[in-house]
Order: structure tokens, then C-alpha cells, then sequence
């Protein structure tokens, strides 16, 4: 078979590599940019689909921020352990898009922009004295990585790694008056971190679902089975398992407190970089930064004549872009843990607005741990003493 040659292969066709594809065509509308996935389009994903405004803003400057139109936009949000909880408006709109609509969207972009589209199972990925090949047969000056949490792309440049991983599953249930017209989170008591959730599409219908953080190998502890993750689920939204279906589960490899990305001509985005926000899950934001990111990265090595020096640069923009927020993510994760510390932060979320709001921000992919929220949590944590009786003079 012959050799294709290409500027940029993109492997993997979801938020991360069409943003990639937009990235790059952006930059250089002449590059010759092939997008590979295994799958047609539309396809479904396991998501929360919660679409953040951080990510509607990163793809209005690849011309791509109408992938949630005819989608009602959400500012209400609900946060709940047990019998604590607090309820207000977040300071900007998010949307609730099925990945089935909000994947073969960005594609389409893609795709107008000058992407070639191609139905490919990936086999391998090397790179040789001439740079990186694809599938043995497919050759590129860069290589994208965006194929998933079970990225084979990663995989090839890094070896098999152990990283912190969640699971959850997904569904669709018909809207009730304790979620319409907002996001619901509400945390559970299970050992390990867990949370369910309720999101209003705005069409009669509600993205549910339940997550947990997954025991370490050496804990010996068996991973939860279905049934579990939908009794979990029932038991935090009631009717949410009993009334869904379209049922989806999946892994998370979720972020740690430093992001890495070797050196050379292949770049990893979005869930195949690790890249899942450790506190809440969220990887479209993500996805999409780092997609286009790494597109634009790619475009100007190629401009360049340097492909090999893609990942130097990748990793510094993405470093500058999400390095001080995944440390303050994986920080707030770590004292998540603590049912006592997920109260005392949504209490203080309900006492001072602006904590609300950094919470919100952690969660969604912008936010860092301030001082006002650490003041919040500490008085949430740390009663005031009570004030002695006055004594009465003998």
C-alpha cells in the first residue's frame, strides 16, 4: 500500500480532535489535515453533556460557538449533601447538549474548514527517522492524540500508566420539578468520592447520572458493578434510574497535579492527555482548549519546518492555560474526600456568593483556591467558640 502524507492526523473525532482540526485550519487553511475516527457520525458518548461557558468561548475563536444553538441555556445550580445544600444562579449560562448532537457538529466544522473525515481504527502509532506514521501507512509532520481515556495514542508515547480513574454511567430520564431548568449535583456517602447528578436539556428530558473515584489496584477492592452505580443513583435522585434508559457507562482518567507531554512531533488532548477534572469530571472544556491548542501548535511547527519541537511548545501553552488551575483541581479533590470538608464548602457556598462562584469555577475549568474560600471553609469547619456567661460579682 502507498505511503499518504499528511501535515496533521488527528486521531480521534470528538470535542478534542475536531477542536484540533479547527485549531489548525484556523492558523493555516492550506494544511492538509486528515481526522480519523472509528466511528460514524453522530455517534453517542457517556456524558454529562454539560457544555461550560468556557468551552462556547474557546470555540468562538475557531468560529465554532453556535454548536449550542437551539439548546436552553442553564444558570441554576443545586449542590446537596444529604440535608445540606445550596441553590442560586451561576454568574454566566451553561448548556445541556447530547454528545450525538454536539459531536457531529463540531465535526461538521471541521469538516468545512477543510478537514478530511475518514472512518479509521487506528492500530499503531510510531515514529521513525522520518516522523510519525500511523497505522504503518498513514504519515504525518504531527500527530494528534485524542482518542479517549483509553487512548492508544498515549499508550504509544508513554507506555501503560496508572493514573486515578472514576467510572460512571449515564442516562436519560424525563425532566421532574426538583431538577427543571437546572443542574443538580448531589454528593453520596459511599467510601470512595461519588456524586449524582440531574441536568435539564430543556426538551422534556434530563442527563443523569452517578460517578465514583475507583479504589486503587493494591486497595484489593472490586470496582462497582451496574447495579450499584443505578442504586447509588435512585437513592440520590429519586425516579432517575427507575424512569432512565439509553444507559451508558465509561472511565475517567482524571487530572493530577502536574500535566505532562513528552517531547517530538506526536501531542496528546482532552481525555487521551489525562486532562478530566479530578473534582467534578468535566472534560469538554478541556477538550477543546487543549484541542485547539494543539491544532495551532501543530499548524505553526509545520510553518516552521520544526515539527519535532510541537511538544516542547504544547506542553508550555498548555501549562500556562490549565497548569495552576489542575493543581488547585487536584488539591480541591484531595479534601473532597472528606464529607465533613464537602459540607463545610457547600455551607460556605450558601453564606458568601463569592465562594459559590469559585466553586463553580473549580468545577467547570477556570477557577483557582482563594483565600476567601479557604476563610469560608475554615469558619464552616471550626465553630466559633460559644461566648462564657457573664459572672455575677459576689
Amino acid at each position: 500500500m502507498t505511503d499518504e502524507t499528511w501535515d496533521l492526523v488527528v486521531v480521534g473525532a470528538g470535542p478534542a480532535g475536531a477542536s484540533a482540526a479547527l485549531g489548525a485550519l484556523t492558523e493555516d487553511p492550506s494544511l492538509r489535515v486528515l481526522l480519523l475516527d472509528r466511528s460514524d457520525f453522530p455517534r453517542d458518548k457517556s456524558c454529562g453533556d454539560g457544555i461550560a461557558p468556557h468551552a462556547v468561548d474557546a470555540l468562538a475563536e475557531v468560529g465554532a460557538a453556535d454548536v449550542v444553538d437551539g439548546w436552553t441555556p442553564l444558570r441554576d445550580l443545586e449542590l446537596a449533601h444529604g440535608d445540606v445544600a445550596v441553590a442560586g444562579p451561576m454568574r454566566r449560562d451553561a448548556w445541556v447538549v447530547p454528545r450525538r448532537v454536539l459531536d457531529a457538529r463540531l465535526v461538521e466544522h471541521a469538516v468545512a474548514a477543510g478537514a478530511v473525515l475518514r472512518r479509521h481504527r487506528v492500530t499503531s502509532v510510531t515514529v521513525d527517522d522520518t516522523g510519525p506514521v500511523v497505522s504503518g501507512d498513514l504519515r504525518a509532520a504531527v500527530v494528534v492524540g485524542a482518542d479517549g481515556a483509553h487512548s492508544l495514542v498515549r499508550q504509544a508515547l508513554l507506555g501503560r500508566r496508572r493514573d486515578r480513574r472514576a467510572i460512571a454511567i449515564r442516562g436519560y430520564a424525563p425532566v421532574t420539578d426538583a431538577v427543571r431548568g437546572r443542574q443538580v449535583i448531589r454528593f453520596g456517602d459511599r467510601t470512595h468520592t461519588s456524586y449524582a447528578w440531574a441536568f435539564d436539556r430543556g426538551d422534556g428530558l434530563a442527563n443523569v447520572g452517578y460517578g465514583e473515584l475507583l479504589p486503587t489496584e493494591r486497595s484489593g477492592t472490586r470496582p462497582p458493578s451496574r447495579r450499584l452505580l443505578l442504586d447509588q443513583l435512585e437513592q440520590l435522585v429519586p425516579g432517575a434510574a427507575s424512569t432512565g434508559s439509553d444507559w451508558r457507562g465509561h472511565h475517567l482518567p482524571l487530572s493530577s497535579w502536574r500535566w505532562d507531554q513528552p517531547d517530538g512531533p506526536v501531542l496528546l488532548v482532552g481525555d487521551a492527555a489525562g486532562l478530566v477534572n479530578p473534582m467534578t469530571g468535566e472534560g469538554i472544556y478541556y477538550a477543546v482548549a487543549t484541542g485547539i491548542a494543539a491544532g495551532r501548535t501543530a499548524a505553526r511547527a509545520v510553518a516552521l519546518g520544526r515539527p519535532e519541537a510541537a511538544g516542547a511548545r504544547h506542553r508550555h501553552v498548555v501549562r500556562s492555560l490549565l497548569g495552576a488551575h489542575l493543581r488547585h483541581t487536584w488539591a480541591a479533590s484531595r479534601l473532597a474526600q472528606s464529607p465533613r470538608v464537602v459540607d463545610a464548602g457547600i455551607r460556605a457556598a450558601g453564606r458568601d456568593r463569592h465562594v459559590f462562584d469559585t466553586l463553580v469555577e473549580i468545577g467547570l475549568g477556570g477557577g483557582r483556591i482563594d483565600s476567601r474560600l479557604v476563610a469560608g471553609l475554615t469558619r464552616s469547619l471550626v465553630p466559633l467558640p460559644r461566648p462564657r456567661p457573664a459572672r455575677t460579682p459576689a
